[in-house]
């Protein structure tokens, strides 16, 4: 794929949430049956419950930190607390789900007010187990920050949906 086909960087989260980085890591997202793909289109009614995480890799040593922002809040037009946590797992085993890891910053479904927010979904691999700690807060989150703090590296891999209140209408402008 070009790279400015890439749907990260079309959907801007490479730029506003993440550095340019290479997918190293297979990542699935499951929301009641409906799979995540980039730039999908989600209403909040649907992410009531936190999804099925399956992540690939073929070593159960290995651990990764699962991170979930949403980076438009609280609207598009004036993101003053992007990056907003919905949702931190750290250890999670390769070859596993975000079950089997441990949940520090318990998830809260995505409901906007304003505009159409893109959620995204952030997988870091984690220097060892028990190397990741929560942040005190949820509001003006920095993904680029934390995982500097906690020496993650690049992610190995990302995804996002688009999400809008309710009755909302349209798609996201490019």
């Amino acid at each position: 794929m070009p790279r400015n086909m890439d749907p990260l960087i079309v959907g801007r989260v490479i730029g506003d949430v993440l550095e340019p980085f290479t997918g190293s890591i297979p990542l699935r997202i499951v929301y009641n049956n409906w799979e995540v793909t980039d730039g999908c289109e989600f209403r909040p009614s649907q992410l009531v419950a936190q999804p099925r995480v399956a992540i690939g890799g073929d070593d159960l040593r290995t651990f990764y930190t699962l991170i979930m922002v949403d980076p438009d809040a609280p609207n598009p037009s004036n993101p003053s607390l992007r990056e907003y946590l919905h949702w931190l797992v750290t250890d999670i085993p390769a070859t596993t789900g975000s079950t089997f890891g441990q949940e520090m910053v318990c998830y809260e479904s995505p409901q906007p007010t304003m505009g159409i927010h893109r959620i995204v979904f952030v997988l870091f691999k984690q220097l060892g187990r028990q190397t990741v700690y929560a942040p005190g807060w949820r509001q003006n989150f920095n993904t680029r920050e934390f995982a500097e703090l906690y020496n993650l590296g690049l992610p190995v891999a990302a995804m996002y949906f688009n999400c809008q209140r309710e009755s909302g209408s349209g798609g996201r402008r490019r």
